[in-house]
């Protein structure tokens, strides 16, 4: 290590360590990256030997840090990619034709749940994990997700445990809920994602010269994203734990997805292969429509399945990518994934996962990049996987309030922490919601609607402005309510609005 080349300064205080490294102006003149990675890994290096901080995680980083500067070009050369064959992607029907086995509960005794718990609620205006806001009837994703699994432990006299991934963002405030659920019918185990440092986007070096969590220090960290829970999983020692206790499979999926529910049928045709094979990992896939243009998709690329993101997509072909008729499947993000196999890629050292840089720009105005990769992106990697083509119904995402608004409505009833479209709905997709700024924050979503809409008969609506809804308003068709700015619009309780546009001033006063 050329330490010439740089200065260092390292000061100690009585309460917390503080490692400034500056590096030698001849190192950001070379822009080697050689030279960035050793400046790099030595700043780390320091701070996380004085810091006493996860050598693992300091491993993790050093490695993805080192295959970003090696990457040249996009990932994937368009040419190669090809469709799947018919056989990787199975229609969910087929695989619910099977039936089940008269030993269900031998099944589901091998299995885990896994809920991706790394989020925060700021997109919808709220402090705190995404988990713990309040979705349906004062039940927040996480008390669904326990409703769910345990109506199965009750239903099937089994033993299903529900491990959550957390951050650091959110593992403290989860781990204080935790508690409510003590005398539930389910084992929760929890277990944090790792923490890597945002790099400079010029200089490439750690933005963070401490890795204290207040002040401006805490923008200098994050988590690196859901692909990391194979790493994550097995330093915790909890992969390990669950094997002992035969446990096979793990159920992943986002935890504000409310239409990852655990599904037999699959869970059946992963245990029990039809042909004999090994399926080591499946991934439930929807068909796209229009809002769905930028979701990941499958593809066969030499040979192997793989997950193809917009983001690996080159320029010239991106719209091409967006072709609902060329890529008509969407990765929902559920997946099924043998523990075995993880344990058995992970000391082989054999997951070399795509890289997802993520550009930020900090409070302050820095810009910094923040090196991610994807869970569903491993698929490349694991023994016959597979595609399953579920209902639309099984991803149900709620990640903004007109997202909310749908989970909310009359369109869905609630059984056992599990959301099920309404017979009475005509159509099995959903209607088109597009709420304005005026609804972003779940506070003041909720002060502008005295009660949910009926929505069964609503297709579209668009809601924009100062807008309130009263008790017991109906939507139906196409409903569009602009308030222009200086403007406030009032729709009355009982009103029934059935394809109509409501502009301009309309305003109920008290008597």
């Amino acid at each position: 290590m050329e330490r010439e080349k740089r200065s260092q300064s390292v000061t100690f205080d009585s309460s917390v360590f503080t490692v400034k490294i500056f590096v030698h102006k001849q190192l950001n003149k070379s822009r080697s990256p050689v030279h960035i990675h050793t400046a790099v890994e030595y700043t780390l290096l320091v701070t996380l030997y004085v810091l006493q901080v996860s050598r693992k995680d300091f491993e993790g980083f050093k490695n993805l840090f080192h295959r970003f500067l090696q990457v040249k070009g996009p990932s994937i050369e368009w040419i190669k990619i090809q469709r799947p064959p018919e056989d990787s992607i199975q229609p969910y029907d087929k695989i619910a034709g099977r039936g089940l086995p008269n030993s269900v509960a031998d099944c589901l005794n091998k299995l885990v749940v896994v809920k991706l718990n790394g989020g925060l609620g700021t997109s919808m205006g709220c402090k705190g994990p995404k988990s713990l806001i309040s979705v349906r009837n004062e039940n927040t994703f996480l008390d669904l997700t326990v409703q769910q699994i345990e109506h199965l432990n009750k239903t099937y006299n089994t033993n299903v445990p529900l491990v959550l991934m957390n951050s650091f963002n959110t593992d403290e405030d989860t781990k204080k809920i935790l508690q409510k659920y003590t005398h539930h019918r389910v084992k929760i185990h929890t277990f944090n994602q790792s923490r890597y440092p945002r790099v400079d986007k010029e200089s490439l070096l750690p933005v963070s010269t401490d890795l204290s969590m207040s002040g401006q220090s805490a923008e200098g960290w994050y988590p690196p994203g859901h692909g990391d829970i194979y790493a994550s999983f097995y330093n915790s020692g909890l992969l390990d734990q669950l094997i002992a206790q035969g446990k096979e499979y793990i159920f992943v999926s986002n935890i504000d997805n409310l239409g990852a529910t655990v599904d037999l049928h699959i869970l059946h045709h992963l245990v029990n292969q039809p042909n004999g094979k090994r399926c080591e990992f499946i991934m439930e896939v929807t068909d796209k429509t229009r809002a769905d243009v930028k979701g990941g998709t499958l593809i066969q690329y030499e040979g192997k399945l793989r997950l193809l993101e917009i983001a690996q997509v080159p320029k010239a072909h991106v719209d091409e990518f967006k072709s609902v008729s060329k890529f008509k499947i969407f990765n929902t993000n559920n997946l099924w994934i043998s523990l075995a196999a993880i344990k058995r890629l992970r000391e082989q050292q054999a997951m070399d996962l795509e890289i997802i840089v993520n550009p930020k720009t900090l409070d302050g105005g820095q810009n910094v990049v923040q090196l991610e990769t994807a869970v569903g992106a491993a698929i490349k990697c694991f023994d016959n996987a597979l595609g399953i083509n579920v209902p639309r119904s099984r991803f149900l995402p709620v990640k903004t309030t007109s997202d909310l608004l749908l989970v909310m409505s009359n369109l869905y009833s609630l059984d056992a922490g599990s959301l099920t479209m309404s017979p009475k709905r005509e159509f099995p997709s959903t209607p088109h919601v597009k709420l304005g700024s005026s609804f972003t924050k779940v506070q003041e979503y909720l002060t502008r609607f005295e009660s949910i809409p009926d929505m069964l008969e609503l297709d579209h609506l668009t809601v924009s402005g100062d807008v309130t809804l009263g008790k017991n308003v109906s939507l139906k068709g196409t409903v569009i309510i602009i308030a222009n700015h200086g403007d406030r619009i009032d729709i009355p309780a009982g009103s029934m609005l059935e394809n109509k546009i409501v502009s301009g001033n309309l305003r109920i006063m008290d008597h």
